[in-house]
């Protein structure tokens, strides 16, 4: 059994550092190829990245344009011809990672129109084309559109909508009774208004 001191790296895996500084023959002697003075030849000399001594560097000279969409959805794209894989029956984003159509059941999955169906297939995804739909459809098979996590957004949405309807409910009985005049001032108004 090999000991921890036996272990060395594959051949030819690792080199040494370059010795520098040690003579005119070496090539790499007395100014230790880093030339005579300036700014390069100090220890610490180095410029940060991108810096082209205060000339306006690359990256800020050339325009910009659009934006990245930070709430961007990637779809997974399976096409109505690789639905042949699957033998006709029910078709769900799990027999779609089952069968490698997708890599993960953590992304959307939109189906497309390229190719034909060859069977009655009854496909659940997150997004459907019109010409996969008409494929699918024409074929005997049917489409359900996949609602994903948007429910549970709903879901968390729905409470504090509902404690601010309750709230306001709750304001505006208050503010029946105490617009309502009690008995003695009601009956006192009537006598006056006859």
């Amino acid at each position: 059994m090999p000991e921890l001191h036996d272990l060395k790296p594959n051949p030819g895996s690792h080199r040494g550092g370059k010795k520098v500084g040690r003579g005119p023959g070496s090539g790499k002697g007395k100014t230790s190829g880093r030339g005579h003075k300036g700014q390069g030849a100090r220890s610490g000399g180095q410029v940060r990245r991108g810096f082209e001594g205060g000339q306006m560097p690359l990256q800020r000279r050339i325009p910009k344009r659009g934006f990245t969409n930070l709430n961007r959805v990637v779809y997974q794209v399976v096409n109505v011809r690789d639905l042949s894989r699957i033998e006709a029956g029910e078709v769900t984003p799990e027999v779609l990672r089952e069968h490698g159509l997708i890599r993960t059941l953590g992304q959307p999955v939109k189906v497309l129109g390229m190719g034909e169906v060859d069977g009655s297939y009854q496909v659940s995804a997150h997004r459907f084309s019109g010409t996969a739909r008409d494929k699918i459809e024409s074929a005997g098979g049917t489409v359900t559109v996949l609602t994903g996590s948007d429910d549970s957004q709903a879901a968390a949405g729905d409470a504090p909508v509902a404690k601010t309807r309750r709230k306001s409910a709750a304001r505006a009985e208050e503010t029946e009774e105490a617009s309502a005049p009690d008995g003695e001032e009601a009956s006192e108004a009537e006598e006056e208004k006859a």
